[in-house]
């Protein structure tokens, strides 16, 4: 096999195979939920703790990720999530009830959990800080395109042959990135740079992630005012704050809060963080919105916003280019505010022409594209080696609890009208959504625009140190 490859190919092939499969497993379980109470029996509303488990399992083991793959082995601990995740994807697809489908969700997002940061440092340890806008072209087919394809797939899949097969479709996915991973991956550990296991982290990350994770998701259906969420949401963040304040007091803490002391790895985390809320949020909102405000069919919706991924490709085509000619700063700016923009017009033409709709999803898509990716390739730019796995760990961190605050908030704005006692959530009530949406993106676009005149202001001591060193040199 290896006459086939390359160790560096080998690593962006693996990596983005679990990505795809990992990214696609987020979205396409949503359809196969009516058919899933269907065959066990059980109301819709029963259906829904098989994403919670999965969420709330993925956050609780996020955290550690970091540690466990400096100390055992990126490449050990990457192959071990990724059989974790397959296995457990081959054990959803037999399961018999909604105990055992609930279960090995559960060990599904823990592979899930390990994945991603693990497999990010493994990616930027082999790509230096100058390869990765190009690398950007490849790596966004998993984070655009498995999403978008989720929904379209698992109908075919649900209609054609059983929901068990939107599981069973990672298998063959798994299977080809462990016998690559297995042969063309290299070791890499850091057992110096992590210390011991930091216990009183990991029990306070994994009670305070999970239990706030919980009481986001879950909040704007039973109600933010329930005992239930009002207490598994304060003890929660409670947690999370003790947590904050004891990994700030050890000397090689779990979750490296230092590392924000970086100001480029500081403020493209947030960038980021504020981004996947925006998008993700109104990736929750719009089909909502299409399908019930609007009377659209699904498939309808479903081919509406895939527009949205191939705008995201197609960013990622010119992002290298983009990047390069207009700069880091000015690129984030110029993109969240094209963002902006359409996700204003997206809210204010919901009616409207479908085909302008799509061409606005598309803008989505290419604008926020480009934002994402340069956020991502240059936050690590000044992290070393040793602290990569840290590093990717809580960017991801960051970017999962996003994606929760983005939709918990606004489907809260969405149960506004059930609080008022509207018998359905109306037009004008979706806008506000989407205009929520935007909020997140424009508080982006002013912390993009603080770090532009930030580094407007550093420019100047940057080039008389180039110069320093041209004399020195010469």
């Amino acid at each position: 096999m290896k006459q086939y490859f390359n160790a560096r190919v080998a690593v962006v092939i693996v990596y983005v195979l679990a990505m795809f499969m990992s990214a696609l497993d987020s979205t396409i379980v949503n359809v196969a939920l009516p058919a899933i109470g269907e065959a066990f029996d059980v109301p819709p509303s029963a259906t829904g703790t098989i994403n919670i488990g999965y969420l709330v399992s993925l956050a609780m083991f996020l955290p550690a990720a970091g540690w466990f793959g400096d100390r055992f082995g990126t490449k050990r601990v990457f192959l071990a999530a990724l059989a974790l995740f397959t296995i457990a994807s081959a054990l959803c697809g037999i399961a018999h009830n909604m105990f055992t489908l609930n279960l090995f969700r559960i060990l599904q997002g823990i592979g899930a959990g390990f994945l991603t940061p693990v497999g990010m440092a493994i990616l930027f340890r082999t790509f230096t800080h100058e390869e990765r806008p190009k690398l950007s072209r490849i790596l966004i087919i998993p984070i655009a395109l498995a999403p978008a394809l989720g929904p379209v797939i698992g109908g075919l899949l649900v209609d054609v042959l059983s929901w068990r097969w939107i599981f069973y479709i990672n298998i063959p996915i798994g299977i080809l990135a462990l016998v690559i991973g297995k042969v063309y991956l290299q070791e890499h550990l850091e057992k110096a740079a992590v210390g011991n296991f930091d216990y009183k982290g990991f029990l306070l990350s994994l009670s305070g992630f999970s239990m706030s994770i919980y009481a986001f998701t879950e909040g704007a259906i039973k109600g933010w005012t329930s005992p239930e969420i009002l207490i598994t949401g304060l003890v929660g963040i409670s947690f999370m704050i003790a947590l904050v304040l004891v990994e700030l007091r050890i000397d090689k803490p779990m979750i490296n809060l230092s590392l924000l002391k970086d100001p480029m790895f500081r403020i493209m985390s947030l960038i980021s963080l504020c981004s996947a809320a925006g998008l993700l949020g109104m990736l929750y909102v719009f089909p909502l919105m299409y399908q019930n405000a609007l009377n659209v069919s699904a498939l309808h919706t479903g081919l509406t916003t895939f527009l949205e991924a191939l705008g995201l490709m197609a960013a990622s085509q010119i992002m290298p280019w983009t990047l390069k000619r207009l700069g880091l700063e000015r690129l984030l700016v110029f993109s969240l505010l094209g963002t902006i923009i359409v996700f204003i017009l997206i809210a204010l033409s919901a009616s409207s022409n479908p085909w302008l709709l799509r061409v606005l999803m598309f803008g989505i898509g290419f604008f926020l594209g480009q934002t994402v990716g340069a956020a991502q390739i240059s936050a690590f730019k000044h992290i070393d080696s040793a602290s990569m796995s840290r590093a990717t760990t809580l960017f991801n961190m960051q970017n999962r609890l996003g994606s929760v605050l983005g939709v918990a908030i606004l489907s809260s704005v969405l149960g506004a009208s059930d609080a008022a006692g509207a018998e359905h959530i109306g037009l004008l009530n979706y806008q506000y959504a989407l205009f929520g949406a935007a909020l997140f993106l424009i508080i982006a676009w002013v912390i993009a625009i603080r770090f532009k005149e930030t580094a407007d202001k550093l420019n100047p001591r940057i080039h008389l140190d180039e110069v320093e060193r041209g004399k020195q040199s010469g």
